[in-house]
Formats: structure tokens, sequence, C-alpha cells
């Protein structure tokens, strides 16, 4: 491909990457709510404000929820990534930096 094509790449793996993260995210808040419901038989995940809920209580379900958000999201990134080089034959990012 030309220079200008893989340059212009980067902005079409946007709104892949876009529809990814949404569908990542409401998967992700799907299986929070399996989870916490299965370790805690409850259907609600305690609110950090919630005067009646423990520190252990508050700080385990936020590292739960964030753990599966960013499996979620790494797996959508991921996914997207290699459709987008198995379509086109070129990744979709030029650097190789971290996640910002």
């Amino acid at each position: 491909m030309t220079k200008a094509k893989k340059k212009k790449l980067p902005l079409v793996y946007q709104p892949v990457g876009l529809v990814l993260g949404l569908v990542s995210g409401a998967l992700a808040g799907r299986a929070f709510r399996a989870a916490w419901k299965a370790v805690r038989h409850e259907d609600n995940a305690p609110d950090p404000l919630d005067r009646d809920r423990g520190w252990a209580e508050i700080l385990f379900a936020a590292a739960l929820q964030g753990a599966l958000f960013a499996v979620a999201r790494s797996a959508a990134d991921r996914t997207g990534a290699k459709a987008i080089e198995h379509s086109t034959g070129i990744w979709p990012v030029k650097d190789k930096g971290g996640r910002e």
C-alpha cells in the first residue's frame, strides 16, 4: 500500500475500535454483575458511598470490576486490530507504545 493509505488506516480503525469498545464494555458489565452475584449472592455491587459496606467489600468490588473491564477492553482492542490486519495486511497502529 502507499504511504497515504498507511497514514489513513488508524482513522479507519477508530470506528471499529469505538464499536468494539462499546460492546466490550457492555459485556464486561454483564460479566461483573454475574460474577458479583456468584461471589456475594447479591444482585447489586456495593456503592462506594454506602455507609453500611466495609472497605474490603468496596475495594474488592472495584478490583473485580476493573479487572473484568481491562480484560474485555484488551480482548476487544486485540480482536479489532487483528481483524484490520487480516483484511488490509497492515497493523492499525504505528507505534509500539503502551496503553494511554
